[in-house]
């Protein structure tokens, strides 16, 4: 019988950050890290493909300079998302988000703001590009730095704001060798635009701001879409470049502890080998002892011509196809605007070249992959 937890997304779990250990080296442009976070007297239980759901806490520095800037003292209750009255210092800090700032935000800063009458028009449908433009990089202070006259009572304010909400992560254990914690892989996203530091909300405050003594809120977001062939000789190729890693580290621990008969191949990608080979050891490891009997790496600047994971599977294409026509399970993991449908449009490729086909009939093969359920995404 499953054992029921009280725990979830509306009630979630205030686990302990065990472990927060950065990947890459010191000299690399990114900040990738390995958590682990403990599952213990939680009832939770997960499956390899599963993400964890994390509630972030707002940058409080942030929270202060708004403050400031809006001339409120913090201790001013407002209604929170759910209609409870709390002080405003703490709705922006846990509730609301002030990142990204809203249609309703910007059209409410140009009614009383006269210097802001061109944010009236962003929200506008046929505005979409331009709004994309304009919110790229900023946030909810940066239209009120600007625009000092558009003056907001607590309460006004807050309406403007969205919900803050939580971030999914792809869990990067498995519970068969881990299962009362789960492991992450987070980029942290720190870069500066229009003069000021930018950060991302969860992953700056799992990077910074969470310790053994801060509880973390958790919950388990179930991926039934991106499970494992339950047929263990099935070989299985899997995509993730950068922290799209993640579930494919868990699937090769879930495999090896299940003593599946079926291939593994693996294509990876990153800036450079030097300092971006997220857990290098542990493939090389992996590989050694047989569990990984394919593991081909793109690192984009480690040349004059950038190579992507897409360029690795065309100069394998003949062993990728046989591979697919053999019955293997295609996982890709990782960013949806660029890479997914890059490596989608290589497949496509793939198929087409060396099966002979026509581009309709590659797209059918494809198709078919999806309806198979041999064709699998995480992407975000």
């Amino acid at each position: 019988m499953i054992p029921v937890t009280p725990y979830s997304r509306k009630n979630p779990f205030p686990a302990t950050l065990r472990t927060n250990q950065k990947l890459t080296h010191p000299t690399s442009a990114k900040d990738t890290r390995h958590y682990e976070v403990s599952l213990a007297d939680s009832g939770l239980i997960y499956e390899v493909g599963d993400s964890l759901g994390v509630f972030p806490v707002n940058d409080p520095t942030l929270v202060e300079e708004l403050l400031e800037v809006l001339g409120f003292q913090g201790s001013e209750l407002v209604p929170d998302p759910n209609g409870e009255q709390r002080p405003i210092r703490e709705a922006l800090l846990r509730h609301y988000a002030i990142t990204e700032p809203s249609k309703q935000l910007l059209a409410a800063i140009a009614e009383r703001d006269l210097s802001a009458a061109h944010l009236a028009m962003l929200p506008a449908p046929e505005s979409k590009e331009h709004l994309e433009k304009y919110l790229w990089g900023r946030e909810v202070i940066d239209p009120l730095l600007d625009h000092p006259a558009a003056r907001f009572t607590p309460e006004e304010f807050v309406k403007l704001l969205r919900k803050l909400q939580p971030r999914l992560y792809s869990i990067a254990s498995s519970p068969k060798v881990h299962p009362q914690e789960i492991h992450l892989t987070v980029a942290t996203v720190q870069y500066e635009s229009l003069g000021r530091q930018r950060k991302g909300v969860c992953s700056t405050f799992l990077a910074h701001r969470v310790t053994e003594e801060i509880p973390v809120s958790v919950f388990i977001h179930s991926a039934k879409h991106f499970r494992l062939p339950e047929d263990h000789s099935r070989d299985i190729i899997m995509v993730g470049p950068g922290t799209g890693i993640a579930p494919f580290r868990a699937f090769l621990h879930d495999r090896r502890a299940s003593g599946a008969s079926g291939k593994h191949w693996l294509f990876f990608g990153d800036q450079r080998s030097e300092t971006d080979f997220l857990y290098r050891e542990e493939l090389k490891a992996f590989q050694k002892e047989g569990t990984l009997h394919r593991l081909d790496t793109a690192f984009s600047r480690d040349q004059t011509e950038k190579i992507y994971v897409q360029h690795r599977m065309r100069e394998n294409a003949k062993e990728l196809y046989t591979w697919l026509e053999e019955g293997a399970y295609f996982y890709v993991c990782g960013d949806a605007s660029r890479m997914a449908k890059d490596v989608e449009q290589m497949l496509h490729e793939v198929v087409a070249k060396q099966g002979g086909h026509s581009a309709e009939a590659a797209a059918a093969y494809v198709e078919a992959l999806k309806k198979e359920k041999r064709y699998r995404k995480d992407v975000y």
